[in-house]
């Protein structure tokens, strides 16, 4: 095991930002914008091995975490998110559908389970759930987890008592983005704060799930914009058990549809960044792997990103299919990750 000493030296404080592992039950410290600025602007290859000596402190190095995505209710979103497809305001030119049956749902999962996935993530275009589609959601998460599958959803806002009556029905993650920092927020969100975002990963947190949060990176924000979007998840109460990195996706007819790309090197140092923050959460390598190189996708592994969604399609958008990543899996010695119990 790579040792602190063995490091370079970094002006920061002690604790997380130096890499020390965290005892199970110990709150990790504050981290300042400051000090993450001074970390994320290190050197590279300092920065890289950085990252990668507290990944391995507290993960298998070469093990990735498999998720399946299934969009169970598409399109027709009464939000204006910038970079969606779904948003009704936008002329994407994709249809509305309504919930999907239950039976389809398992049977997706079982297939998704048989080619190697460990956590099934059920996505519904709402701005929140209604009450009147729970007892479906409750059915579909207790039939995924009967086949032996971590789940988890993304269906907007949610109240206290919908958080409460998903955690009672076994849901072990929720996934709501904060999507970006609270000051660029309003450039790509209107008809919610950031704040309503934040009260829903408390709903969550306190109804009992594990928390998915994390953002996108591309839509025009600077630098500082997304160091404080991860200083801003690493200083929540319980920092995200999982932390999706997306890249946009430019959609034809979305409001950010010619936005500029972002740097492939920045989009590294940001995965790095979320690697140290948040020592033991899964940093997923989410959206915008289409776009992204072999290469690139090695650094971001390298940068301590574990976890990725397989599969052809993620939601409206596609993504490299179980071939590509078997193969890029084989070339980099990565290996699925097994989850133990509880994990």
């Amino acid at each position: 095991m790579l040792r602190n000493e063995n490091r370079a030296d970094f002006p920061v404080e002690k604790g997380i930002l130096a890499g020390e592992p965290q005892d199970e039950g110990v709150g990790i410290e504050r981290c300042s914008v400051a000090d993450a600025k001074i970390i994320y602007n290190s050197p590279f290859n300092d920065l890289l091995f950085r990252a990668q000596s507290v990944h391995r402190e507290n993960f298998d190095p070469n093990a990735v975490q498999i998720s399946r995505l299934l969009s169970i209710k598409t399109g027709g979103c009464a939000e204006d998110c910038g970079y969606c497809s779904q948003s009704a305001r936008s002329p994407t030119g994709l249809k509305a559908s309504r919930l999907i049956m239950v039976e389809k749902v398992l049977a997706e999962a079982s297939k998704a389970k048989a080619e190697g996935a460990s956590r099934y993530c059920m996505g519904a275009a709402w701005r929140s759930p209604k009450d009147r589609d729970m007892e479906t959601l409750v059915a579909m998460v207790e039939g995924v987890k009967a086949l032996g599958l971590e789940t988890c959803m993304t269906l907007g806002m949610l109240s206290p008592e919908q958080a409460g009556t998903l955690a009672g029905a076994g849901l072990d993650y929720y996934n709501h983005n904060i999507d970006t920092s609270e000051e660029f927020y309003p450039q790509v969100i209107t008809t919610r704060t950031f704040a309503d975002r934040l009260d829903t990963l408390a709903n969550v947190r306190d109804a009992g799930m594990k928390v998915c949060a994390g953002g996108i990176l591309g839509m025009g924000e600077t630098t500082d914009d997304r160091i404080s979007m991860l200083v801003t998840l690493s200083n929540l109460p319980e920092p995200p058990e999982s932390v999706p990195i997306n890249m946009l996706i430019p959609i034809p007819g979305s409001r950010l549809a010619n936005a500029e790309p972002v740097d492939p090197i920045e989009f590294v140092r940001t995965i790095a960044l979320a690697r140290i923050l948040m020592p033991r959460s899964h940093v997923r390598l989410s959206a915008g792997r289409t776009q992204m190189s072999d290469e690139m996708q090695a650094l971001c592994f390298f940068a301590g990103a574990n976890s990725i969604f397989a599969g052809d399609t993620l939601l409206t958008a596609d993504n490299p299919g179980e071939d590509y990543d078997t193969a890029l899996f084989r070339r980099l010695g990565l290996k699925p990750m097994d989850l133990g119990p509880g994990e």
